[in-house]
């Protein structure tokens, strides 16, 4: 095992501004789309692959890897989401062990809804700020570090 390396006074800059960056925006979006849609940002990261699958339906391992969520966290909200009619629960036709999630018409509704504007305030608050040069760039760094990660499931759940 490697010794671990401090960061120097550039690097910590660096990182806590990504840091900051990142909660602000993430605070800034969920803020304007729970005061324009009613949609909480856990909400619409639920509806989004949803309404972009087959007839509206993932398996729940699917939908809880596209968002990146545990298990325990993605019963949860679809059990919030449920209680309002957004989402409704299915058996899962060719695994009894699995279950499904299924956006409900007024799931639908919600998520065209909110779309327009939350795309608006990712405009504003995010793309506005940078230049195209800096988008292409941007994406090249991101895209490098994110494919250097290490996979961060290592539980048995992540293939049920």
């Amino acid at each position: 095992m490697r010794e671990p390396r401090g960061l120097d006074e550039h690097e910590a800059r660096l990182w806590q501004s990504y840091r900051d960056t990142h909660r602000e925006l993430m605070r800034a979006l969920e803020a304007r789309m729970i005061t324009n849609s009613g949609l909480s940002g856990a909400d619409y990261a639920l509806l989004h692959p949803l309404s972009e699958a087959e007839d509206g339906v993932l398996r729940t391992r699917d939908l809880g890897r596209s968002v990146g969520w545990e298990r325990s966290r993605l019963s949860h909200q679809v059990s919030r989401m449920e209680k309002r009619g957004l989402v409704c629960r299915e058996e899962c036709t060719s695994d009894a062990r699995g279950s499904m999630v299924r956006l409900t018409p007024l799931g639908r509704k919600a998520i065209e809804s909110a779309a327009p504007d939350h795309v608006d305030a990712v405009r504003t608050y995010f793309f506005d700020r940078l230049s195209p040069d800096e988008q292409a760039q941007l994406t090249t760094l991101l895209d490098r570090i994110a494919a250097d990660l290490p996979a961060t499931c290592a539980t048995p759940e992540c293939d049920e």
